[in-house]
């Protein structure tokens, strides 16, 4: 199968997701993992001084979301990922023997969750430390599993107690299941489980090695799920406890201790009674010197924030980190959060180096933070330790005609303008901020003008969802629409809630936006007029070429629309060529690409994706071509090509049974793979586009693994 090598490497922004789980090596100094929600695990290189993604050889979307991660305690190379990203996907036990490099998997008869509600959990995945061929994990649906054959093979341990409440019935519910599985090094067959499920135990025990087992009395009230556990070396169990699974809608939490020589409970929640916030506790570390120094993180603590506890004599007094706390977020501004900055949120994972206890390391929802003065007084500094992680959904992306290279829209931090590939851009967009970017446009002809919509988390915007710039991304100004009528239903109106999407002419002139009834503003929004001959909710593409043409798509009547007087007015083209059908090309989803691009050399040059067909206009949109004939298109994106006026196409797609990305120079008539089986990302990609100023740049918005960019080695 024809193909052309490449070389691939992140976009620096640093970090930027969820990773719910960090584990050092208790045996080998220096080494460390990291496991993430949506885009795989990663390992710390101690000689490179960065963190190794371990996974991007995965072509399954289900494997990148990583429910559990064990370090082996005897054999420092050995290391177990449970993968799946949820009960409806696949779950495979992978498990490797040299640092991660290469991986053996095996499909599970058991479901996972890795990037669903009580991702914080943990870890559910525990090696037998006395016969490290043996592994138990925890599942959230169907109770206890176990091999003795280094994951190779699994069956349900029968004689726990908890079978699991079973796969979830409605869309994106799941439960908590067995949160935890710990092993007593100091005492053979000794195994402690815990239940993040409702009921009235949620701590298990066996000391015959899992033939039999029971619940340990006492302890915790029994509306408290457990969460975490960690075993020091003096015998003492530390648990975290909440009134739900997280990582969201937690209220109440309580840390509690269980002396596993007698038997005995002590609660050592740092703040109890009319003191307590409404939060929970999630993350939980024990140092390996000194059993006695103890740390614990927040979760859901809005006020006044999250924030890691730590005791220096087994939980009796606990100090708040936050209040004596710096963070240099220099590698990665947009930490800042636009002069909000704050500890973090979703402290999930917490972690002390077992070989060196003021070394530590706890996660956010954004990043991973490492000090090396956790056991010091006086200040403790905090930086990201996020060299080499890239843990971002990205939207949307565009490569314009000049200015910067590459502007992007991620999830949960907005996006960027991209000086420089390597370095973490300065800031997000901003004025206004929308946790999520979900289109982008430039004008073709004046690339500094653009344009972007988006969204928060919120049901509604708290100001506008809709925003331009005139220095090509790196300043912006909002949008201001009329207000809408309200609809039948009492839902808000799209450019309220983040839906509607805007469109630049060629020369910047024109802001077309697709609500409910299409609007374009003349002047940069400062007047608004209404649209004829667009149907609501319909995405536009400019020509980037002829400033007076849009062109769009009715589904519903199955015609190509162009306007040829700068949006005001569209009419139906003859489309010759193109099927009667053009509903397989229609989207709603907010955050969908354009099924229609145009290029970028000349006027009314359009491609057009159709369930799974590539078509090609050279006229406007009155007479089409299918091209691709061998590529079953998902994603696709224009660059430049070798020759002016035939551009250069980029898709992820099948070919023969191959999904992959693939690149045509020939106007589809040739394709030729250009990604590996070590850089697939779980094929998990939202959107792939070519630069339209250099020839072999490509750009791949994954949704996991950041923002990706690929050049031709040897100017192949």
């Amino acid at each position: 199968m024809p193909t052309v090598a490449y070389d691939w490497s992140n976009v620096r922004v640093g970090g930027g997701g969820f990773a719910p789980g960090i584990i050092f090596s208790t045996v080998e100094p220096g080494l460390a993992y990291l496991r993430s929600d949506m885009g795989g695990a990663y390992r710390w290189d101690a000689r490179s001084a960065r963190w190794l993604p371990l996974q991007d050889g995965v072509a399954q979307a289900s494997y990148m979301g990583v429910e559990s991660l064990a370090v082996d305690p005897v054999d420092a190379g050995t290391v177990y990922l449970a993968a799946g990203m949820a009960a409806s996907m696949p779950a495979a036990m992978f498990r490797s023997t040299d640092y991660g490099a290469h991986w053996q998997v095996t499909p599970v008869p058991f479901a996972m969750g890795g990037n669903e509600d009580g991702r914080g959990l943990g870890e559910r995945l525990a090696i037998d430390p006395f016969d490290h061929a043996r592994l138990l994990f925890g599942s959230r649906h169907q109770g206890l599993w176990q091999s003795r054959d280094a994951g190779a093979h699994w069956q349900q341990v029968v004689s726990f107690p908890l079978a699991g409440l079973g796969l979830p019935k409605r869309r994106r519910g799941t439960h908590g299941g067995l949160s935890f599985v710990v092993f007593d090094p100091a005492r053979k067959g000794r195994i402690f489980v815990g239940s993040a499920d409702p009921g009235a135990q949620h701590l298990f025990l066996s000391e015959d090695g899992g033939a039999s087992w029971r619940a340990v009395a006492g302890g915790p009230p029994s509306d408290l799920l457990a969460a975490k556990a960690v075993l020091g070396r003096d015998g003492k169990l530390t648990l975290t406890l909440n009134d739900g699974i997280g990582p969201n809608g937690i209220t109440r939490g309580a840390v509690w201790q269980l002396d596993t020589m007698t038997m005995a409970w002590r609660e050592v929640t740092p703040l109890r009674g009319l003191a307590a916030p409404r939060s929970g506790y999630m993350g939980v570390a024990v140092s390996a010197a000194d059993p006695n120094m103890l740390a614990v993180s927040t979760v859901d603590r809005g006020d006044p924030v999250d924030t890691v506890w730590l005791s220096r004599d087994g939980g009796t007094h606990w100090d708040e980190l936050w209040r004596r706390s710096t963070r240099d977020v220099s590698s990665s501004p947009f930490l800042d959060f636009n002069g909000h900055a704050n500890f973090g949120h979703w402290i999930a994972g917490l972690a002390i180096d077992p070989f060196d206890p003021g070394h530590a390391a706890y996660v956010t929802g954004a990043t991973v933070y490492g000090t090396q003065a956790f056991d010091k007084p006086g200040t403790m500094p905090w930086r990201p330790w996020t060299q080499g992680i890239e843990q971002t959904a990205v939207i949307t992306l565009v490569s314009p005609t000049g200015g910067a290279h590459l502007i992007s829209g991620f999830g949960d931090i907005g996006g960027f303008r991209h000086d420089d590939l390597a370095v973490s851009p300065p800031r997000m967009h901003l004025q206004p901020f929308l946790t999520n970017t979900n289109t982008l446009d430039y004008a073709g002809r004046v690339p500094m003008i653009m344009v972007r919509s988006g969204n928060t988390h919120m049901r509604k915007v708290p100001d506008t969802s809709l925003a331009w710039s005139d220095d090509g991304g790196a300043s912006w100004r909002g949008l201001h629409l009329p207000p809408c009528m309200p609809h039948g239903d009492g839902s808000p109106c799209p450019e309220e809630t983040g839906d509607a999407a805007i469109t630049v002419s060629a020369d910047g002139a024109v802001f077309l936006v697709e609500t409910d009834a299409p609007l374009l503003s003349r002047d940069h929004g400062l007047r608004w007029q209404r649209v004829s001959g667009l149907p609501a909710r319909t995405r536009v593409t400019a020509d980037k070429v002829d400033a007076r043409r849009f062109y769009a798509l009715d589904f519903a009547k199955g015609h190509v629309l162009r306007s040829e007087d700068g949006g005001a007015r569209f009419h139906p083209v003859a489309g010759r060529g193109l099927p009667a059908d053009l509903s397989a090309a229609h989207s709603l989803n907010r955050e969908d690409p354009a099924p229609l691009l145009a290029e970028t050399e000349r006027a009314g040059g359009l491609w057009l994706s159709l369930g799974g067909a590539l078509w090609h206009s050279a006229d406007g949109g009155a007479s089409w071509q299918r091209r691709a004939a061998a590529l079953h298109v998902e994603r696709f994106g224009l660059g430049k090509g070798q020759a002016v006026g035939r551009p250069a196409l980029y898709a992820l797609g099948t070919v023969k049974g191959v999904r992959g990305l693939w690149r045509s120079l020939d106007g589809g008539g040739a394709w030729q793979r250009i990604n590996d089986n070590a850089h697939q990302w779980g094929l998990r990609i939202r959107m792939v586009s070519g630069d339209p100023r250099l020839f072999g740049r490509v750009y791949v918005a994954t949704d996991g693994r950041g923002l990706i960019f690929g050049d031709l080695v040897r100017g192949k």
